[in-house]
């Protein structure tokens, strides 16, 4: 059975430039016990795989091997969501889109701000 997990532990410990001794204190645990986590002998309870990810950064999901699901291309769900009606808007570059995309979140910035403030003066 491969060891995904203590695999995991130990490619982005070492990715955070973080030796055993050091890591091993950081999650409450002995040298020896890291070391069998990432051997595959011993596995974390889920409070420590919690502070494992949370130390290294990554999700759970990330520390387990799984892929990281990505939120679909924000730009073609703008493009599906607010343009497939807009004549020309396939026509622009990636580069253009991109540019009118964040000048219509600073907009949308400038209105929420606007509005939170007037809410504050009532």
């Amino acid at each position: 059975m491969p060891n995904i997990l203590g695999n995991n532990i130990k490619k982005f410990r070492k990715s955070k430039g973080i030796n055993q001794k050091e890591f091993a204190t950081k999650i409450g645990v002995s040298n020896v016990v890291l070391s069998r986590y990432e051997n595959g002998i011993r596995t974390p309870d889920n409070e420590t795989q919690n502070k494992i990810a949370d130390i290294l950064d990554i999700s759970l999901d990330e520390l387990h091997g799984r892929e990281k699901k990505e939120y679909t291309n924000l730009l073609e769900d703008t493009e599906v969501l607010m343009f497939k009606d807009k004549e020309g808007w396939y026509k622009l570059s990636e580069e253009r889109k991109k540019e009118i995309m964040r000048e219509l979140s600073n907009l949308a910035d400038f209105y929420i701000e606007k509005d939170i403030r007037a809410r504050g003066k009532e």
